[in-house]
């Protein structure tokens, strides 16, 4: 994991502060240190700064107009470079920039287990024939990335995220308050110093530096000189170009049912279809956590993975084929967040008896907290602590000898609302309620900081904090095998049509949803997501097959929603996971809701 900045300044050849990255423009300076900052934290172990400038000679400057500083200065566009690595790749820290020729890149991504990957990709791309060929060579990496480069040559700056957006990249272009160019891994939150938004995924952008500076007034000119390069290449067999569409077959008029899991027997197609998703799955989650390097010799014996762990059979069929892969003597971490929420606190302690109306229930709950009776007697017993408890009993019998760390990380209110400013910073530009919601969750589970229970003893527990950098996430898996209500929904209205269509819009919208959101929010804590049910060959395998082995709408809750992965959690041994209904993060967390009157907010917070 890594954090890059990016930007593109107009400055003047005198200006020796320039090269430094101390502009006299106060507002630009400013920014551009914080942003620095904040992507540092996405890499602590190695940080590093490079700087190119594009310019004529003073002769040939006079004609320099506005914005450039003035006739009598040679007029400048720097290019600052920023990168800092968090090393989970190599023997080694390999400081980024990386730099050869006047070529520069700054990497965020995962192609090699065994080695630095950014260095190997740099040294592919240095030694391409053409850059017409930057396609070809990233239509065949299948881990996620974000990545900018800087071709010295034809003085062209080349960035982009994955086909799935599984990493964050913003974007700030030039406009006439704010004349710079941007892009970074995470914002500063909302500022009047740019508008950030999500890079899109639809290609590779190439931004002609030459030709900007040619043009003299970067605002005006930047769009005619920013292209958006075709990922898929004429002729080309690019395995992971672009994602593959949704089977269109409609099953047959009445597909055969599966009554129970526990079913003997099953369709030939779906049996083989279970063995084919477990054989991926278990493959994508074994790159995923295999020759992880240690920092130090102290960590030995210390948890390098975890698993964002809520008991539901994603997060439980990662766990599970991740105890596969790892070494028996090494804990798997399993982070359970739940959330103190006084709205909810209520209503367990009190209901809502005599139909109390919903402007008194909030005078109430206004009142309890200032008189402290809620801090007294918190209540961290969500739904997904129930669930997560119970799988990780599951666990200990069916994976005899691998050290479980349940992490319970309760949130207290004060903490929560402490924390909320920095979360909405951090999460920028998704700025709505539930994106708030689900940011809270993440923000404290990736932090890992909590307690294990050492016995079975009531207040046996022991303060822990998880030393794991890389972190499993399930996010996917309903968008891929039918797992939300409103699956049911279109089936009810359009029959199998309707559910093929929902997964085809499903699928194209993740990357536009919540994976750049959740990579900030995370990576905030200098940890790494990583999405098995996100691997490009996964995702091309589950959107082959024909919709009725995915799931079935017309069976029950726990039975039809995921069918095919509930069928493969009970085929490994996850009896109990595979009979679990989805419960949405935030409500199993109780990290919704929490203010009075949230249960009614929608929409944009920043309103």
């Amino acid at each position: 994991m890594c954090g890059i900045f990016c930007s593109l300044h107009v400055g003047c050849c005198g200006d020796t502060d320039n090269i430094h990255g101390r502009s006299n423009d106060t507002v630009y300076h400013k920014l551009s240190e914080r942003l620095k900052v904040a992507n540092a934290a996405r890499g602590p172990d190695a940080q590093g700064t490079h700087h190119v400038r594009v310019q004529r000679t003073c002769s040939q400057a006079g004609e320099a107009q506005a914005p450039f500083p003035s006739k009598t200065c040679c007029p400048v566009l720097d290019l600052e470079f920023f990168a800092s690595e968090l090393r989970l790749r190599g023997d080694a820290h390999i400081l980024q920039p990386h730099q050869q020729d006047g070529n520069v890149f700054c990497w965020n991504g995962e192609v090699d287990a065994h080695e630095n990957d950014g260095a190997k990709l740099f040294q592919s791309i240095h030694t391409l024939s053409a850059m017409d060929d930057l396609p070809c060579l990233l239509g065949r990496i299948e881990g996620p990335y974000a990545f900018v480069y800087y071709h010295a040559e034809s003085q062209k700056l080349y960035f982009a995220r994955d086909t799935l957006g599984r990493r964050s990249l913003l974007i700030h272009k030039p406009s006439v308050l704010n004349p710079y160019f941007l892009l970074a891994s995470v914002s500063v939150g909302d500022d009047q110093g740019y508008v950030m938004e999500e890079l899109s995924t639809d290609g590779i952008f190439c931004l002609d530096v030459g030709q900007l500076y040619e043009s003299k007034e970067i605002t005006q000119h930047f769009d005619n000189s920013l292209t958006c390069i075709p990922r898929q290449v004429d002729r080309q067999i690019l395995t992971f170009a672009k994602l593959n569409r949704v089977n269109t077959a409609l099953p047959p008029d009445v597909p055969p049912l599966v009554p129970s899991l526990d079913h003997a027997i099953l369709p030939h197609d779906l049996a083989i279809a279970v063995d084919n998703l477990i054989d991926h799955l278990d493959k994508s989650v074994m790159l995923r956590v295999q020759n992880i390097p240690r920092r130090t010799s102290s960590e030995k014996g210390r948890a390098q993975v975890a698993v964002l762990f809520s008991g539901g059979i994603d997060s439980t069929m990662l766990a599970f084929l991740a105890h596969r892969h790892l070494p028996l003597d090494e804990p798997i971490d399993l982070l359970n967040v739940a959330f103190q929420n006084p709205r909810k606190i209520q209503v367990q302690t009190d209901g809502n008896i005599g139909a109390i109306p919903k402007r008194e229930k909030k005078r109430q709950l206004k009142a309890a907290e200032i008189s402290g009776a809620i801090k007294e007697s918190p209540s961290y017993l969500v739904p997904d602590r129930v669930t997560g408890l119970q799988e990780v009993e599951e666990f200990r019998r069916i994976c005899p000898g691998r050290i479980w760390n349940f992490v319970e990380v309760d949130v207290p209110y004060e903490e929560s609302q402490a924390a909320r400013a920095a979360v909405e910073a951090i999460m920028f530009p998704g700025r709505t309620v539930m994106d708030l919601s689900l940011a809270m969750a993440l923000y404290f589970a990736s932090k890992g900081v909590g307690r294990v229970r050492m016995s079975a003893a009531p207040d046996d527990y022991q303060p822990y904090t998880s030393t794991a950098r890389v972190l499993l996430n399930g996010l996917g898996s309903d968008e891929l095998l039918g797992g939300y209500g409103r699956h049911r929904t279109a089936y009810a209205t359009r029959g199998w049509q309707g559910v093929i269509d929902e997964l085809q819009l499903e699928l194209d919208r993740i990357p536009a949803r919540n994976l750049g959101r959740d990579d900030r929010v995370i990576s905030s804590h200098g940890k790494e997501t990583r999405h098995p049910f996100l691997s490009l060959t996964v995702v091309s395998f589950l959107a082959g097959l024909p919709v009725h082995l995915k799931l079935d709408p017309r069976l029950e809750l726990g039975i039809g929603d995921k069918m095919l992965l509930r069928l493969a959690a009970r085929k490994v041994g996850l009896l109990e996971a595979s009979m679990r209904k989805k419960k949405a993060m935030q409500f199993g967390s109780h990290s919704a809701r929490m203010e009075p009157g949230e249960a009614e907010k929608r929409g944009d917070l920043m309103n």
